[in-house]
């Protein structure tokens, strides 16, 4: 966590910043250096967010806890906002950070009604709600663009977006474009995730991500499935547990029943994940899903991975299409396969493009740059 926080980030006095984010693993996984580096900055730092398996890490680095739990479903908006706000009564804040979807739309109305002075919202994809094909979404979700833009139009309150499409969905809904500041991602620790002589074959194809049908994991074990028909010998491994709070989530029973078929592996979630990618040959995330910028190919491209990903909101802000690795259509299982093909059958061009990756990570996502963006966006709206 050893970020040294530039001098002009430094506070005259202690104000208190809370963050809001649903699961611990999360706030870990994509928050807990920025919360570090907050809290050296001045910052009385704690974090809402439900107790789970990474309660410890979070403590163990000096950040307060506040079990707190949020259903990522539909639950009772009325009694979630309820508790939002004597959460924010309680705790009084200066300034609230909130994290993904739902927490923004609650935890604003929240703050509105606790009075809270300040908030920054980091709107971290626009998600299923935005991209599902499901009726009952589609008819809503007019109404949910004109509720997000209305309580993201506030003083006091500035929205992070992660990728210029976003930020163009939000200014379209209504929000003003000098309430919203383009941050690509969480950033990635280029010390810690870095490259490594390639293994040895066969080719290692790696999907990290939740076992989400969404961020593409049908599309491809279809995938590794004709290319193993047609004599390709690889390994297409999935790294990644179901999510059953998401209405998109892949069956274990499916998950179970694909490994060791058509050289598909599932090794569930992994923490060790510099040891996973540098094992690996090449990254893939064939998303559908309304990403905000995925930090697996961040760890991707800071491995010096070639990538293959949809040609998709915040998947193309990684990948330059024939440099870095190559974007194919949404849903395409053809496209999605030529291009692994092309990879797995050319050492060549997957060293060049990995090492394009790597400099990627080095100039445009490494965490001290995101660190500092987002750490003057709290001065500015604390300002």
């Amino acid at each position: 966590m050893g970020y040294k926080i530039p001098e002009k980030f430094s506070l005259n006095r202690k104000l208190k910043l809370l963050y809001l984010v649903t699961e611990d693993w999360y706030f870990v996984s994509h928050r807990l250096p920025l919360a570090v580096a907050a809290q050296a900055a001045g910052f009385d730092v704690a974090v809402a967010t439900r107790e789970g398996r990474q309660a410890d890490v979070i403590r163990s680095a000096g950040i307060r806890l506040i079990p707190f739990s949020q259903s990522r479903r539909s639950g009772n908006p009325l009694r979630e906002v309820t508790a939002l706000w004597r959460l924010y009564r309680r705790e009084q804040p200066d300034l609230v950070h909130h994290v993904a979807l739902k927490p923004v739309m609650f935890g604003t109305l929240a703050v509105w009604l606790a009075r809270v002075p300040a908030q920054v919202n980091a709107v971290a994809g626009l998600g299923w709600l935005f991209t599902t094909s499901s009726g009952i979404v589609r008819l809503v979700r007019p109404v949910l663009r004109w509720m997000l833009a209305r309580l993201l139009n506030r003083p006091y309150c500035l929205t992070i977006v992660q990728n210029p499409e976003d930020r163009s969905l939000l200014e379209r809904s209504g929000v003003p474009a000098a309430s919203l500041r383009l941050i690509r991602g969480a950033g990635v620790n280029v010390q810690v995730f870095h490259p490594v002589r390639p293994p040895p074959e066969p080719v290692c194809i790696v999907l990290v991500s939740r076992m989400l049908w969404d961020k593409g994991v049908g599309e491809f074990v279809e995938a590794a499935r004709r290319l193993t028909g047609a004599g390709v010998n690889a390994r297409f491994v999935l790294v990644g547990n179901p999510d059953p709070a998401n209405p998109a989530s892949v069956p274990e029973s499916s998950l179970r029943s694909w490994h060791g078929q058509n050289g598909v592996e599932w090794w569930g979630r992994r923490e060790d994940m510099p040891a996973i990618l540098q094992a690996a040959h090449i990254a893939c995330l064939p998303s559908a899903y309304g990403e905000g910028l995925p930090k697996s190919l961040l760890e991707a491209a800071a491995c010096g991975l070639p990538i293959v990903t949809t040609d998709a909101p915040g998947c193309r802000e990684v990948v330059r299409d024939g440099v870095n690795g190559l974007l194919v259509p949404v849903r395409d299982v053809t496209a999605l396969a030529a291009a692994l093909g092309k990879l797995i059958g050319d050492p060549l061009l997957r060293r060049r493009m990995g090492e394009q990756s790597r400099l990627r990570a080095e100039s445009e996502f490494a965490q001290e740059a995101i660190i500092a963006q987002t750490l003057a966006v709290y001065r500015e709206v604390c300002a």
